[in-house]
Formats: C-alpha cells, sequence, structure tokens
C-alpha cells in the first residue's frame, strides 16, 4: 500500500478482552486508505487482545497498539488514543464493529461540518457468519443537521420501541473543534460516554451533519461490555446529564430535551438503587428510602409495574432490540432524515 493517503484520519479503538474480534475491527480501518492511524488501547484485558491486535498490522506502519495495565473504562481509553495521535479528524471504531468499504469516501465528500455521521448496520453476533458486507443497501438523500434538542429527544430509550437512539452513532470528529472548546471523554463515565461527549459538542455549537448511507456495522452481542452496566454507572451518567443541564449554555428549547433526557437517567438509576437497597436489606428498607425522597416513588413505581407485567414483552424486545426481526439486520435509521 502507498505511504499517500487521500486524507487524514485517525481510527481510535478502546478494546477490553476482545482477542476475537479486534483482528477484524483493525483490518476494516486499515484498509480504507483515508484512514493514516489505527490507535488500539487495550484496557488491561486478561486476554490475548494486544497481541492479536499487534499481528493485525498489515505493515503500513499506521497501527499503534497501547496497553494498560490497569481498566480505566472506554472514555479513558478513547481520550488517551486522541493524544497519542496527530491527524485532523478523529473516527471512532468499537473492537467489536467494523468499517464498510467506502465508508470515509461518502463522509469526506460533504462539506462544513464539525462532526459527520452515517447510518449504522446492527447485526446479531450469530447471524455475522452470512452477513455480506457488500449487500449494504445505498440510502439516498442530502446530509441534514442534528440539533441538540432532537438528539438528547431521541436518545430517550423505551422499551417498547426498537433501540434507536442516536448515542449509537460513530462520527467523524474535527480534532481541532475538540481542541478548541477543550472538549474530551467524560472519564467518569463507562455509561453514556459518547452521548455526553456528542451533547456538549452540539451544546458548544457544532455542526453536526448525518449522512443516510450506512458505513459502519455494529455487532450485536449477548454479553457486550455496554450491557453490564452498574448502578454506579447509571449514578454517574444521572450526575453528568446534570452538570449539562447546569451549564448555562443551552438554549431554552435545547434544555427541555436535555432536561428531559436527564429526569430519564434519574428515573432508571433511582429504580436501579430501590432494587439494590431491597436486595441487601429488605423491601421495607427500600420502600423507606424512597418515601424520603418522594420525587423518586412514580419513576420507581412505573418500573416496578413493567417489570412485573411486561417480562415477556420485554424478553420479545430484548431479543429484538439492535436487529430485526429473525435475526435480519436492522438500521438504525431508514430514511434521509429521521
Amino acid at each position: 500500500m502507498s505511504g499517500e493517503f487521500v486524507s487524514s484520519v485517525c481510527t481510535i479503538i478502546a478494546a477490553r478482552n476482545a482477542s476475537s474480534t479486534i483482528a477484524a475491527a483493525i483490518s476494516s480501518a486499515l484498509n480504507d486508505p483515508h484512514v493514516s492511524e489505527v490507535i488500539v488501547v487495550d484496557d488491561a484485558s486478561t486476554d490475548a487482545t494486544a497481541d492479536t491486535a499487534r499481528a493485525s498490522d498489515d505493515g503500513s506502519g499506521r497501527l499503534k497498539v497501547i496497553r494498560f495495565d490497569i481498566n480505566k473504562g472506554p472514555a479513558a481509553a478513547r481520550n488517551y488514543a486522541i493524544e497519542c495521535s496527530s491527524a485532523p479528524i478523529i473516527s471512532v471504531l468499537d473492537a467489536d464493529d467494523f468499517f464498510i468499504e467506502g465508508r470515509f469516501a461518502q463522509l469526506l465528500s460533504v462539506t462544513n461540518w464539525d462532526i459527520i455521521a452515517d447510518n449504522i448496520v446492527f447485526i446479531r453476533e450469530q447471524s455475522l457468519p452470512d452477513f455480506d458486507r457488500r449487500c449494504v443497501p445505498r440510502f439516498g438523500g442530502a446530509p441534514w443537521a442534528l440539533d441538540l434538542a432532537t438528539f438528547a429527544e431521541r436518545n430517550i430509550s423505551s422499551r417498547h420501541r426498537q433501540r434507536g437512539e442516536l448515542g449509537f452513532l460513530k462520527p467523524l470528529i474535527r480534532r481541532e473543534f475538540l481542541t478548541r472548546h477543550n472538549l474530551r471523554y467524560n472519564e467518569n463515565l463507562r455509561l453514556g460516554e459518547d452521548y455526553d461527549l456528542y451533547a456538549w459538542a452540539l451544546a458548544f455549537g457544532a455542526r453536526f451533519l448525518v449522512i443516510s448511507n450506512c458505513g459502519y456495522g455494529a455487532v450485536v452481542r449477548s454479553d457486550s461490555l455496554s450491557g453490564r452496566h452498574s448502578t454506579g454507572d447509571l449514578k454517574n451518567l444521572a450526575e453528568a446529564a446534570q452538570l449539562l443541564l447546569k451549564s448555562g449554555i443551552l438554549s431554552r428549547q435545547a434544555a427541555r430535551a436535555v432536561g428531559a433526557h436527564a429526569r430519564h437517567v434519574r428515573s432508571k438509576y433511582d429504580h436501579r438503587r430501590f432494587l439494590d437497597v431491597k436486595a441487601r436489606q429488605g423491601l421495607a428498607a427500600a420502600v423507606v428510602m424512597s418515601v424520603r425522597d418522594p420525587a423518586t416513588i412514580l419513576p420507581i413505581a412505573h418500573a416496578i409495574l413493567l417489570d412485573k407485567y411486561g417480562g415477556l414483552a420485554r424478553l420479545w424486545h430484548s431479543e429484538r432490540a439492535l436487529s430485526g426481526n429473525d435475526g435480519k439486520p436492522r438500521y438504525l435509521f431508514d430514511h434521509p432524515t429521521i
């Protein structure tokens, strides 16, 4: 491969115990001529992630593998990768996902953006061997601008609809914009760190464009790290949501949407905390805790009712949440705008 690249894109990959998937992720990045750097940060894996990553080098000199001895979380790993890179454009790739051929050519053909993202195809792990990346349909339509109110609203999840939160987006970000606004991933977060960064960027006026064509493949796994968040993770995300809400830089419309999202996250945390206390100290102690904070009573009661009567529906939706019926691939959005 020639040492001259069409553009300077750095792909950063935070990885933990991803030895079975990291090679495919790296390969999909190195195969794109627009990528000038691939920075992998092994976040204290207990498997052969770092060795597998190094073995994926194509000899072009673009791959750098760094290993943490102590697990620090995806936000810290990504921040470190950003600091170790120099390309003017940063792209994020999860260690079990992949880029679809031609992705960066499509994104970089668009002008006047600080952040730009494309569509995502979700593939169940069991269907991956039969998935043909060449057969991903092309979605047309002009780029459209994403504002903070829409972004926040589209990150309020529901148990009764397919997952479609825009926090799933894996955009390209101009380094200059991050530097100018002193933005990095919030290292207190191990859940929702993408949402938090994009929301702050939009609050600072980022021109965030989205194209409907699909260039990112996300593999849906039952044992994904993102699906095993703790009560503490929810607490930290709730606190981060409040920090943005209280920043004083939001428009009235954005503040309403960010506030709704913050309340949604807080209700999930309050419910999880109630269940934790119930498990440790019994139902009476959990009820006393909620009574001491009356604002939590209705959200907790609502969540308990959904848990009690929505078990079968929840199971059905969880199986189809990120992939279509019968395990067929599903797209984050199917139309030029959402």
